[in-house]
């Protein structure tokens, strides 16, 4: 059951308010979403798409800061001066070949419409508090939020706002357009480059050190591994590099393994396995093996709380959603390492996909562009700007948003 202390008459006065403001910015907010579509960038280099809203933002009068934190394609906008802090992350890179086969276009404009909305809010109802927006790059490959957690990018903000649109097949037989909540698994990459010394396979075999033959020794390690290994963890792996002739020893292999497990703490043990793997492998040919470890992606925490607030606004919407998902998300997001640094919220939205696609497919990316897709993503980025004026204004309800982490902290 919902607890809810604010005050109904005041929620409905700034709904109808900030109704009215994004309304009036309807068609420039529908340009940008089509700009960032029509330009999909890949990881760390969309610089069209950071170029495209700042540039937006600073008709509007907001001073914009650049190049945020160190990354050529982060920005950052804050409005109000004082108080808590609610952040909204705007993601716009792309996919190879497939463009926007994510959806990050309208990840982007559902948090600059929300943080916009609670913006117009903390100015026209004179609230004690902050909005940031973060332009998050690279989500789909290096984890754009992990480097600006580094940074402290997310030193000072209380709350972390954003959605996730997906194909609506998932939600219409329960009568939703998505899921305030749903878990997400950890993930990380072991590439491995094992080195050896280089021979005559025929005539001085044995002045070599095969660096193919620890490859496979790994892989066969890994293989038996998996038999060992619990029921929803995975580990998947590709040769990115072996030898293309017969004769010759050779000294050079680079494989690749994913990582996969429904906790961080759980990835980082089956990491560890791997790479006793990966070592065995050199050990027993006499190669050495240079083991390199990508940004581990965190599992989402969900904070009930954020999504209970997100499915009673998004019922003021029209688009009714569930509150939580039993089943965990089967792939991985950075907004994850942002959920275990402060209470978070991830929702997804459904959009409408005529060809029956998923995320990461052609019949995606022309969903991600449609009207309807741009429709859904402002009204969630309403929904999440009426979550950061409860934030500011009601402070039970922020209590019970930080209680829930604490609480969930303590079950880790």
């Amino acid at each position: 059951m919902t607890v809810r202390n604010i005050d109904e008459v005041k929620a409905h006065t700034v709904r109808k308010a900030i109704d009215e403001y994004i309304s009036g910015l309807s068609d420039q907010l529908h340009e940008l979403n089509k700009k960032i579509h029509g330009n999909p960038e890949l990881a760390y280099n969309e610089h069209h798409a950071h170029n495209s809203i700042c540039e937006f933002f600073e008709t509007l009068g907001f001073t914009m800061r650049r190049h945020a934190y160190g990354l050529t394609t982060a920005f950052e906008v804050i409005a109000g001066s004082e108080g808590r802090i609610v952040n909204f992350n705007a993601e716009y890179d792309a996919l190879p070949d497939i463009g926007h086969a994510c959806g990050h276009n309208l990840i982007s404009i559902g948090s600059v419409a929300g943080f916009l909305a609670l913006a117009f809010a903390i100015n026209r109802f004179n609230l004690k508090g902050r909005a940031q927006l973060l332009g998050t790059p690279a989500e789909e490959d290096g984890g754009g939020k992990i480097d600006l957690l580094k940074a402290g990018a997310y030193a000072a903000t209380d709350v972390s706002l954003m959605m996730h649109p997906m194909s609506d097949d998932t939600y219409q037989a329960r009568n939703a357009f998505g899921t305030a909540g749903m878990t997400s698994i950890a993930c990380y990459d072991l590439v491995c480059t094992y080195r050896g010394v280089s021979a005559h396979a025929g005539a001085t075999p044995w002045e070599g050190k095969n660096a193919l033959d620890a490859l496979v020794s790994s892989y066969n390690n890994i293989s038996m591994l998996r038999q060992q290994i619990e029921p929803n963890d995975r580990v998947h792996g590709a040769f990115l590099e072996v030898p293309k002739v017969t004769n010759v020893i050779p000294s050079q292999t680079v494989a690749k393994y994913t990582i996969r497990s429904p906790t961080i703490r759980g990835v980082e043990a089956l990491g560890q396995r791997v790479r006793c793997c990966l070592e065995a492998g050199a050990v027993a040919t006499g190669c050495s093996a240079e083991i390199e470890e990508t940004a581990i992606y965190a599992d989402l925490r969900l904070n009930r709380p954020l999504c209970r607030s997100f499915l009673a606004n998004m019922k003021e919407y029209g688009l009714p959603v569930l509150e939580e998902s039993q089943e965990p998300m089967p792939g991985s997001t950075d907004q994850g390492n942002v959920s275990y640094a402060v209470p978070a919220l991830h929702a997804l939205v459904g959009i409408p996909v005529m060809d029956g696609s998923h995320n990461h497919t052609p019949g995606f990316t022309a969903a991600a562009g449609t009207v309807v897709a741009h429709e859904r993503s402002i009204a969630a980025g309403k929904a999440m700007a009426m979550i950061g004026w409860e934030v500011l204004v009601d402070g039970s309800f922020y209590e019970r948003v930080v209680e829930d982490f604490e609480s969930d902290k303590r079950a880790r």
